[in-house]
């Protein structure tokens, strides 16, 4: 069968987790890269939907076009080495260590914006015909998003920061949520109809997802953005960030590696014998 019983893909999550914490620097580095890049497209390509069509949701159903494809190809993004590193720390596997878990998050880290921001480059190139013109449609829209969900949460102090953190929390919940439902098949077909869903619900709902941002802000900073990179990053990406790792790791990660990697067993008891009688022969 190609569907995963939970205790096996549980288990993959941990070993995934090792695998990516002993990679090699330039193997981490080409992998979170590439992950960056096509995670950037695939935002591009949905704010550009979104723009034609004035359809938010048509954008939200073809995002997770991208999160696939850079998950069938073995790329890495920073919201996922988030949930499955530590399992392989907190499963004591053999050279793992807590800095070693934190190298792999600095690199991953590095390499997601690197590549990111090389696709926001390149977007705001053609959103302007290399910065001769007035940003199209779709650059307009991208500096307005920078605006928005920076300034926007800046406008309501800490009660827009808390917002932010929490919206972080929930886009890594899902996100996570996807990369483990695609170890639950053996099946391409089933990996990806697993990513799609819960990449969608987040997409849509508007949560926020530090390697998303990593391309829309510095995108929206190229176009006129009416922003800063310190809003960016004080009202966006770090408790962004702050916010993913919290999601990805207590709401997906800790859950299932409690629960059927270090279950707590059945609380099932053998039901008691009947009381056969047997009758008496003369």
């Amino acid at each position: 069968m190609s569907y995963l019983t939970p205790p096996e893909f549980a288990t993959k999550m941990v070993d995934a987790g090792e695998a990516k914490i002993k990679m090699s620097t330039r193997d981490t580095l080409i992998r979170a890269f590439m992950a960056g890049a096509m995670l950037a497209m695939a935002a591009a390509f949905a704010v550009t939907i979104t723009v034609q069509t004035g359809q938010p949701l048509a954008g939200a159903i073809l995002f997770p076009v991208g999160f696939c494809m850079l998950y069938l190809l073995g790329f890495d993004l920073l919201t996922g080495v988030f949930t499955l590193a530590p399992l392989a720390l907190i499963d004591r596997r053999p050279g793992v260590r807590f800095r070693s878990v934190l190298r792999n998050w600095g690199l991953v880290f590095v390499g997601n914006f690197a590549g990111a921001f090389m696709v926001a480059a390149m977007m705001a190139v053609i959103a302007t015909t290399g910065f001769s013109t007035v940003p199209d449609d779709v650059g307009q829209q991208l500096g307005t998003i920078g605006e928005s969900r920076t300034v926007g949460y800046a406008e309501h102090g800490g009660a827009g920061m808390l917002t932010l953190f929490i919206r972080g929390v929930l886009c890594n919940w899902m996100v996570s949520t996807g990369v483990v439902a695609a170890m639950m098949s053996t099946s391409v077909s089933g990996k990806v109809l697993g990513m799609w869903m819960p990449v969608m619900l987040f997409f849509y709902m508007g949560f926020e997802h530090s390697i998303v941002n990593m391309f829309l802000f510095p995108a929206g900073l190229l176009l006129g953005g009416d922003f800063s990179v310190g809003d960016y990053l004080l009202w966006n990406e770090i408790p962004t960030v702050v916010g993913n790792l919290v999601g990805g790791l207590t709401f997906v990660g800790l859950v299932l590696y409690a629960t059927h990697v270090r279950s707590g067993g059945s609380s099932t008891k053998a039901p008691l014998q009947e009381d056969v009688r047997v009758p008496l022969t003369r």
